[in-house]
Order: C-alpha cells, then structure tokens, then sequence
C-alpha cells in the first residue's frame, strides 16, 4: 500500500513519545536542514487552510533571521499525521502520505511557507521571495531551486518543533481504522484557533466532491472551495458558501416531498426546513445545515476514512440541478435591470444602483460584463422562484421545463411583478432580501407563469 510518490524521512534531535487509545505523538525538535525532504513531497491538501503570505509569515521570517537559536520556542511548529510510517534508526520515522487529502501537514502551514521562504532566500533575491505569494507559487521556486537549497543545507541549523500523529499500534486493523476517523477532527481542532469556517472542514471531509464535479470547469474553478487557495489576479473569488446557499433551493424541494432525513441515528428529529430568506442573509447557516444533511448516514458513508462519500441519489439529483443555478443567477442578475426598464421603472436612478458599471464589473459566476452594478438582495428572491419550474419525479428532483427558455419567455413580467415588493421595501436590497413574503411572493409568480404556459 505505500508508495515513495508521498514519502519523506523525519529526523529528530530531541523526541519524546505519548500513546493514548488509537492515537500516538512523538514531539521534539527538527533541525530544519533535515525538513528539505519534506518540502519535496508535502502538499497542503491536508491542511485545511492553504498558507498565504501575510503578516504572520513575515514575522516568522524576521524570527528566523534574527532569532534562529531561539526559533524552536517561539513558535508552535508543525503537526504531522499519517497512518503508515516506519520507525528507522537514530530518531528517524519513514512517513508515508497514501492519502494526501487528510494525510501530510494538518497544522502549520504558515510556519511552513515561511520556513521554505527563508531557505529560498540564501538563492534567491529579495525581489523573487516576495512574490511568493501563496503554497502553490512557493512550490514552483522550490522545484526550480531546490538543488540550490540542498547545495547550502548546513546553513539551516535552526530547530523547528515537530509533532507527528500515528497510529498506536499499527499492526491492528482496527486501531489503525480508528486512527484514520480521528485524524481529520484532530485537524479541525488545531486549526480552531485560526477561525477555521464551516466550509473548509466540510471541504476536507468531501462534502462538496459531488458539486465540484457537476459545475461547468469555468465554475468550478473559480470557487474557493478552501481559505486562502485563491492565487488569481481576481479580487473576488467565488465563495463556496455562495454555491452551497445556492444548493439548499432544490434541496428544499426535495424537503417538501418528504425526501431529506427526518432523524438522527439515535432517533432524534431533523427539521431541513430553511427559511428562503436564509439563502442570502444567513449564508453561514446555510453551510452548518448543508454539513448536517451531508453527514448524514442516509447520505453519505465512510469507508474507515475521514472522507465521506455520497450515496443518496436524491442529494446527487438535487446537484444536477443546483449545476445549472449560477449561470441562471448570472442571467438574472444581466437581465434584471433592462427587464425593471421596461415594466416603467428606471432602474438606474435606484439609490443602490451604480449605471454605469464601473469598468471591469462582471456577473458573479461566469464573469460577463454587466452594466448595472447592484446588491445581491434584489435578485435573491428571483433566483428563488426558480424553484417553482423545479418537480419531484419519484426520488429524483429535476426541472420541469428548460429554465432559461422560460426566463427568455417570462421574465418581464415575472419583473413587472416584482416592483411591488421592491417599491414596498423602498428600494432596499436588505430589507427586500431578508423578507421570507419576497421570496414567497416571487416564488408564486414563477407559478403563474407556469401554469398560464400549460394553458
């Protein structure tokens, strides 16, 4: 089962070991000429928070080059785990990475960005270390330079502090099983202290495998599905809790047909009726419910693995749908002021509307160039009515008609509708957003247009 393509040696010059239950540490100090290694075959994907340089990194930075001596005491180091490793002579552990996904670094990933920068330092000027900006910038450099590096090893005596998480007994099957569940809530812990969100444990534990595979490659690339991994030009990646809002409009299709889980294993109720008005105000709870549903035995399983994998056809249904639903919120969000216009309004002289667009200004999702520029509020409520052109056919959610079609034949007057609720909020995109009545009202509009189409 192990393979040298994620392996790398350990070498301590102090350890100390402690056991308990599936889980053992072994912790000292590193030198850091002894990590080269490390740095070769380490990915941040166990991580949850991909490093970026920031101001912590330029700290650390400065305390290796004016402090090296004390370094080991001045930081808390990094925390690695895995399941196969080899106990070697001298202090020395073979770890492998079998699973990169939740095997490798767990903590410390500013620690390491910044002890790689320091070593790329002595080959590298002042100039290229600071555009390293994120892990993947630094790895490029690193494969580039890497001989440079191992060139002036014994420059880097310093000592870094090193915690290593193993099974206690590898040898069990089934200690070794409970290690590998263990390992991603250690994770999430250690990271606890950095404001670790809802969604970057989720990402780590798969929750978000089957929506990544569904989006168009243009979205889903543009979704930080995990802090700090956006190297773009791009001020404004997609939030991957933006997406998962956007999940809970045919999931909640699927809630009023009986289809989402109704109790815990242990018997306790599950209530996944969220309040439409949720899916643009309350984002974060959006997430912790989607976690909820995901976690779900009903939904998905893990194979003696921290990953979970989907196995509820009606979830996966919903996805397909949910596939579809940024480039509709796109189409929303280009049409709507044009569609105002001719309903009799002047959608350019609402307070919150800037006409024109500054340049450079896009849809949120596909990145087309907009001429109005406005808050999200006043098209939630319409991305929400989507949900009337959505039916249940036994377990499957799917659409009743070709949405965008539909938008094409109806919107206008689905808009013409829609003033009365925006002039009733006076035009204010939160109060309008917040409101459960706006999402309601439009919501029976796109029914109206429905049934008036099977006429």
């Amino acid at each position: 089962m192990s393979t040298e393509k994620y392996s790398t040696v350990i070498k301590f010059s102090q350890a100390a070991e402690q056991s308990d239950g599936a889980v053992k540490r072994i912790i000292g100090f590193v030198q850091a000429k002894h990590m080269i290694g490390l740095f070769d075959d380490a990915t941040l994907d166990a991580n949850p928070r991909s490093a970026k340089s920031n101001n912590v990194v330029d700290d650390i930075m400065y305390s290796l080059k004016e402090d090296p001596l004390i370094f080991q005491f001045k930081t808390k180091g990094i925390l690695l785990g895995t399941s196969d490793y080899r106990a070697l002579e001298r202090k020395r552990f073979q770890l492998y990475f079998n699973d990169p996904a939740c095997e490798g670094l767990l903590d410390g990933g500013h620690n390491m960005l910044a002890i790689g920068k320091h070593m790329l330092s002595e080959v590298l000027d002042e100039a290229a270390i600071k555009k390293i900006k994120f892990w993947p910038d630094f790895k490029e450099k690193w494969l580039e330079h890497r001989d440079e590096v191992k060139a002036v090893r014994d420059e880097f005596d310093f000592k870094v502090p090193v915690e290593l998480i193993v099974p206690s007994d590898q040898n069990d099957d089934e200690i070794v099983s409970k290690f590998r569940m263990h390992i991603l809530d250690i994770c999430a812990a250690r990271n606890n202290n950095a404001q670790l969100t809802t969604e970057t444990r989720a990402n780590q534990k798969g929750f978000y495998d089957e929506i990544r595979k569904r989006l168009t490659k243009e979205i889903a690339e543009r979704v930080e599905w995990k802090a700090n991994v956006w190297d773009s030009d791009e001020k404004r990646p997609v939030k991957v809790r933006d997406i998962v809002a956007l999940s809970w409009i045919p999931l909640l299709r699927l809630n009023e047909e009986g289809l989402l889980p109704t109790e815990t294993e242990a018997g306790s109720k599950l209530n996944f009726n969220l309040s439409p008005q949720k899916i643009y105000a309350s984002k974060g709870d959006c997430s912790k419910m989607f976690d909820a549903l995901m976690e779900h035995p009903d939904v998905t399983n893990t194979h003696d693995s921290p990953q979970h994998e989907m196995h509820n056809v009606s979830i996966g249904s919903a996805f397909d749908v949910l596939a579809e639903l940024p480039e509709l919120y796109d189409w929303i969000y280009l049409h709507l002021g044009e569609a105002y216009n001719r309903a009799g309004g002047s959608f350019g002289r609402i307070k919150v509307v800037k006409s024109p667009a500054r340049a450079g200004h896009y849809s949120h999702y596909t990145r087309q160039d907009a001429k109005y520029r406005y808050p999200e509020g006043f098209i939630m409520p319409l991305v929400y009515g989507l949900k009337a052109l959505m039916v249940v056919k036994g377990d499957l959610v799917t659409w009743g008609v070709d949405p965008l079609k539909f938008l094409e034949r109806n919107f206008d007057s689905i808009v013409k509708a829609f003033r009365m609720p925006l002039e009733m909020a006076n035009w204010d995109p939160q109060k309008l957003g917040k409101n459960e009545n706006s999402y309601n009202f439009v919501e029976s509009e796109f029914e109206k247009a429905l049934i008036r189409e099977q006429r």
